[in-house]
């Protein structure tokens, strides 16, 4: 077993094709606070997952482990989308990325917001996309939401892919029309970066 990366809330170990996530302890919370945090996010985003996993290319869950907070998956031995897109041909990132929009837009047509679509957490593996670390995951049919969502990601696209992000991110937008209510999303998107622009105007 190896430990292939460390977050703020959670360890990720290898173990062969499979990967181990462990929920860490905060030492500023409260044990029992902690523990019930520990295991409702567990609950929650194994839940997210398993509903994923009908709808899109996700890890496929082996077991949840509530008490320890762990949940084992199979391992995605692709490559991250955060260093394949930059270095991939141009017409093939923009197919790629169209592809991100389809599979976001099958994830809010079941209501499921994952709260940190970043290319990080994306892996191009057998010509598709997959999703990967619904950590910060929940449901919701909100339209704010969905069009959070979607800001996090043109956002990090912004961030690590400077050059050709907004290339990219009208292309996600495109494969996004596949759901009935992305207009009405992305009406609600404007609104969004319309509020991160008077914010930055007043600071």
């Amino acid at each position: 077993m190896k430990i292939i990366a460390r977050g703020a809330e959670a360890v990720l170990i290898r173990s062969g094709s499979r990967l181990i996530k462990k929920r860490i302890r905060k030492g500023y919370r409260h044990p029992q606070l902690d523990n019930f945090l520990r295991k409702s996010r567990t609950r929650r985003e194994s839940r997210l997952l398993d509903k994923a996993s009908n709808l899109i290319s996700v890890p496929k869950i082996v077991e949840v482990d509530e008490d320890n907070t762990k949940i084992t998956m199979h391992f995605i031995p692709g490559k991250k989308l955060s260093d394949y897109l930059d270095k991939a041909p141009f017409q093939k990132s923009l197919q790629v990325c169209r592809q991100i929009g389809r599979e976001i837009a099958f994830l809010h047509k079941s209501d499921i917001i994952h709260g940190d679509l970043t290319t990080s957490n994306m892996v191009l593996w057998q010509n598709k996309v997959w999703i990967i670390d619904f950590g910060l995951g929940f449901t919701s049919a909100r339209l704010e939401d969905k069009a959070v969502d979607l800001h996090l990601l043109r956002q990090a696209l912004e961030s690590r892919h400077f050059l050709k992000w907004n290339e990219y991110f009208q292309k996600v937008l495109e494969g996004y029309k596949n759901y009935d209510k992305a207009g009405l999303v992305l009406k609600q998107l404007q609104n969004v970066e319309l509020r991160g622009r008077y914010k930055r105007k007043k600071h």
